[in-house]
């Protein structure tokens, strides 16, 4: 039988992120779920989605979520609108650029990398949990919950302790620990680029089954 795993947010931490995979006992047939926030903050973003879509290819069931900061960096490329100007670099953008830029300076980001992140999911429902980066509105049912809520919402969301039918699943808010409130939800953001660790957990029937922890002193 597969196993059903989820990881926290990388934010270009390639060192920790090949790490973890070559300690986790993934296999072809399992499904894992990633969680969003691959970019921005740490030094390695392009390596991280250079990495990720090789990782897809040899994990097919890999299913991507939209974080805030791919989102920002969409709108970003798009020409704004969708976010204050400057909020993007202000939230660790510019490490990102820095990674996309040619020997004259242009961004110049490679249409496989583009069509990776436009495909990103804002939600993923199965075996019993719900996948999302950051969390959804108490009181809203699934299939209108806003965008910008799944990929931003904070304390609205975990404070209230909501059943949502399933066990919800995020990252997005940072922690020396993972946040284990099952039956109603588990965050995993366990603070990757700030000194923290890599998170990935294998799930089961509504339990947490176990927990692959990488920290930042492993991988110096």
């Amino acid at each position: 039988m597969s196993n059903l795993y989820a990881v926290g947010d990388i934010h270009g931490q390639i060192h920790m992120l090949e790490a973890l995979v070559e300690r986790a006992p993934f296999r072809e047939e399992d499904e894992i779920v990633f969680l969003g926030d691959f970019i921005d903050r740490g030094r390695d973003s392009k390596a991280v989605v250079e990495f990720l879509l090789g990782f897809r290819r040899e994990f097919p069931k890999t299913v991507f979520l939209r974080g805030n900061h791919e989102d920002m960096l969409l709108d970003y490329l798009a020409g704004g609108g969708s976010y204050y100007p400057g909020v993007y670099l202000m939230n660790g953008g510019e490490a990102t650029l820095e990674n996309y830029r040619d020997e004259r300076g242009d961004v110049r980001i490679p249409p496989e990398h583009l069509k990776f992140l436009n495909a990103l999911e804002w939600i993923h429902v199965s075996r019993g949990f719900i996948f999302v980066h950051a969390g959804l509105r108490p009181g809203v049912p699934i299939d209108r919950q806003d965008p910008m809520d799944m990929v931003w919402i904070r304390e609205e969301f975990f404070h209230a302790q909501y059943d949502f039918g399933k066990p919800v699943v995020f990252g997005h808010t940072p922690g020396w620990e993972i946040k284990n409130v099952l039956p109603f939800y588990l965050g995993i953001d366990t603070s990757a680029v700030h000194g923290g660790r890599l998170t990935c957990v294998q799930l089961a029937e509504g339990e947490l089954v176990e927990c692959h922890q990488v920290s930042s002193r492993e991988v110096e």
